[in-house]
């Protein structure tokens, strides 16, 4: 099993990875296959199935498919000039890029939410299709957002089979549980990082690798940054206040005095991991780690590592995304990072999962663990701010606890991480669909959100 350190981690924009990115970079694919058909086409055509439907408005789903129509992608987003394509398709109902033909698309018409059964082979499912001058469709594909920005058509999805492959990937340490990462590791006296390094550069120089996660920590930060300014109320409907900035100046004035309580520093982790899911729930630039609605518990637990931890050093930044990495594609291989196939434990207690590892190893541990095992996917409205805001602080400060009670043991403990991985699995499973980003269940309709 392999996944890059850049699969793990993607620069895109909010709210959400599987609802957001995944549908514009499905779009995006559908625009590819197009180019490549003998076809002229006249028309397009979009339905969201499944947990696309049920939570698209709050996640900007529909926006989102309308834009990677329109030749938008996530990493290079640009906002103003979104904002003035898809008011130019509303008015003129009609799409333009590169290397197509204008064709007709009515917003109102041609997007439609299914709230039916969800598609057979993943409950984030899509259809997009293209017609000809009578209106009738002559191409069409079905994509699958699986989570954390990853988009699969039905065949890729149908060859996978819901299974792990079979093969080994052609990479110097092809671990695929736990169990096999730690004993590679004994064995050869490298640590997750290293060998996730390793594995890293059968692929590419590492001149680029280095370079690609220093700007991945360049744009977590950023978006801490941003956050920690940002005020005003989020949008969607639902009236939440931005409290980051607030947090973090009442924070800076207790600098110094004496009665400041030692608890004061899960509030810094809290605020670290809330400024970047606020900045994530107004649309901004964000990084998956693993996903959109788990972006600030890894950002978080980071900046707390530098710039709280004595010692800490900016030197060990790839060491920390690397072992984090290879942490979460263990929690992605052998269960999920999805919220609508196994409830947010996939979520953020996959990113916790992948913090704790993190600052343990940075720290001079092994691996420790956080997880989240039965934790359910409820957003309030559809939107990616309640609970899961303030979900992320939490999933920071146990991530950081985890690491510590670690570090203060012998290495022996009762429940593998492995172990763990394969509960979310089978709890996943067996989670009523309720309580998977559907917004049918929980708190979703326990709260007033009118």
């Amino acid at each position: 099993m392999f996944l890059s350190v850049f699969d793990m981690f993607k620069v895109g924009i909010g709210p959400s990875s599987s609802h957001t990115m995944g549908p514009m970079v499905a779009a995006a694919r559908f625009l590819d296959t197009l180019r490549a058909s003998p076809f002229h086409f006249h028309g397009l055509r979009a339905s969201l199935h499944g947990s696309l439907a049920f939570t698209g408005v709050g996640h900007a789903t529909d926006r989102a498919t309308i834009l990677g129509l329109a030749g938008f992608a996530p990493d290079t987003y640009d906002a103003d000039k979104a904002d003035a394509a898809f008011a130019r398709i509303r008015d003129t109902r009609t799409i333009e890029v590169p290397g197509l033909p204008p064709m007709a698309f009515d917003p109102l018409k041609d997007l439609h939410f299914d709230f039916g059964p969800a598609l057979p082979g993943h409950a984030n499912g899509m259809i997009l299709k293209a017609t000809d001058a009578q209106g009738d469709v002559i191409l069409q594909e079905t994509y699958y957002s699986i989570g954390g920005g990853f988009v699969l058509t039905a065949a890729e999805q149908a060859e996978a089979g819901g299974t792990k492959s079979k093969t080994r990937a052609d990479v110097p340490y092809p671990f695929e549980t736990a169990a096999e990462m730690l004993e590679m590791a004994a064995r050869s006296g490298l640590t997750i990082a290293a060998m996730k390094r390793a594995n890293e550069l059968r692929f590419r120089s590492a001149t680029d690798l280095d370079a690609g996660m220093a700007r991945l920590w360049q744009v977590m930060n950023d978006c801490i940054s941003r956050g920690m300014e940002g005020t005003g109320i989020l949008p969607g409907g639902l009236k939440v206040r931005r409290r980051a900035k607030g947090i973090h100046d009442a924070l800076i004035a207790e600098r110094g005095l004496n009665m400041t309580a030692p608890h004061t520093i899960n509030d810094w982790m809290s605020l670290y991991a809330m400024a970047v899911n606020e900045e994530n729930a107004a649309g901004g630039q964000v990084v998956t780690a693993p996903t959109n609605g788990a972006a600030g518990v890894v950002p978080a637990v980071l900046r707390y590592y530098l710039d709280h931890v004595p010692g800490a050093s900016t030197a060990r930044i790839g060491d920390f995304l690397l072992t984090a990495a290879a942490i979460g594609g263990l929690c992605k291989h052998n269960a999920s990072i999805s919220g609508a196939e196994c409830g947010c434990q996939a979520e953020v207690g996959s990113a916790a999962a992948m913090a704790a590892g993190a600052i343990c190893a940075v720290m001079g541990g092994t691996p420790a663990l956080e997880h989240h095992l039965g934790m359910t996917c409820d957003p309030v409205k559809g939107l990616v701010q309640v609970p899961c805001i303030e979900r992320n602080g939490l999933g920071a400060i146990k991530a950081v606890s985890a690491a510590s009670l670690a570090l203060r043991g012998d290495g022996q403990h009762l429940v593998s991480l492995d172990a763990c991985i394969e509960t979310m699995r089978q709890t996943g499973r067996d989670m009523h669909e309720k309580y998977k980003e559907t917004s049918l269940g929980g708190l979703a309709v326990n709260v007033p959100n009118c």
